[in-house]
């Protein structure tokens, strides 16, 4: 199995002009296209490696359809493989992002190389099946507030918030406790406790409907089945923070269908070394989003916030789609 280090080692090897990192990167997702007989999509940011680049650079947005629109153009192929790192961002965007996807193939593949965190989860639930490692984690789907304080911006789960202004509206009853109360209260506005309401309605709405309609669409309790795991990754009270990664073997657990990334050596190694050299390519680089097809269509996503088209560069051997 490629693991970092090697990768590296192959860039450096070939160091005649400059590390070929995007040379690499797709070889090896022209090389998963042309085993599996999918076409295959990467969508990764660099959040594990540039932490402190500002959110709406690495965070899945609407923007990101320009980049899929771009990537998709010219594929043919029902089936997508669809190789997704990322934390996540706006659950408006990932429901758009579904809605496209879901227009232009009937079978799709989500693959977990690592983390695939908040929207990032649900987009993975539109699948009719997830492809996780032992390695590989998915997140949380409580929706984040933004809300403002003295101490300036700050994020809450939504589902916190409400379960404080319910502590709150007990602990208020006391006169003597309403002074420490009043500082907390003042941070919320008018519309803020029917937002959070709404949007965490939302958030499993959404992912409840895709898994009823893809991952369980022929199972007789599907419905059921589609509202447990929904209600399960919306659960604040449950996971305690937005953060917590949940392993392959929770989520198989839950009922969702994985597929082992172990289960076939040559497909884990092309998605690894596809991984590895897309995190080479982050740390090297002013990059920090990759939205990129198998044929080497790219939209790259740079630090200093300016797109970068790349077009078709890349002709793998043609193959006959897989079946479902």
């Amino acid at each position: 199995m490629p693991t970092w280090s090697e990768i590296l080692k192959e860039l450096l090897t070939q160091n005649n002009n400059g590390i070929p990192l995007d040379q690499t990167r797709r070889k090896y997702l022209a090389k998963t296209s042309v085993e599996s007989g999918r076409d295959v999509i990467l969508y990764a940011t660099a959040w594990t490696q540039k932490p402190d680049t500002p959110s709406n650079l690495l965070s899945i947005v609407d923007e990101d359809i320009q980049g899929l629109m771009e990537v998709v153009y010219g594929l043919k192929n029902p089936n997508l493989d669809l190789i997704l790192h990322s934390p996540g961002g706006s659950a408006e965007a990932a429901e758009a992002i579904v809605e496209y996807l879901r227009s232009k193939f009937d079978h799709i593949r989500v693959i977990v190389p690592q983390q695939a965190m908040s929207a990032a989860t649900m987009i993975s639930c539109c699948a009719d099946i997830i492809v996780m490692g032992k390695h590989s984690f998915l997140g949380p789907i409580d929706p984040q507030m933004v809300i403002q304080t003295q101490l300036g911006n700050q994020m809450a789960p939504a589902q916190a918030i409400l379960e404080q202004f319910e502590q709150a509206k007990i602990e208020c009853s006391d006169p003597k406790k309403m002074a420490a109360w009043l500082p907390m209260l003042g941070q919320y506005g008018p519309h803020l406790l029917v937002r959070c309401k709404n949007v965490s309605k939302m958030a499993e709405d959404l992912v409840s409907k895709w898994l009823r309609k893809y991952m369980f669409k022929e199972d007789e309790k599907g419905k059921e089945k589609a509202g447990l795991v929904a209600k399960w990754l919306a659960d604040h009270k449950h996971f305690k923070s937005h953060g917590r990664h949940i392993a392959r073997s929770e989520v198989v657990s839950r009922g969702l269908e994985v597929e082992p990334l172990e289960e076939d050596q040559n497909f884990q190694d092309n998605i690894l070394s596809v991984f590895h050299s897309t995190t080479h390519t982050f740390s090297m680089t002013p990059a920090v989003k990759i939205i990129e097809n198998h044929l080497g269509r790219a939209f790259i996503k740079q630090s200093q916030a300016i797109p970068v088209i790349q077009p078709q560069s890349v002709q793998p051997k043609p193959v006959q789609p897989a079946k479902k």
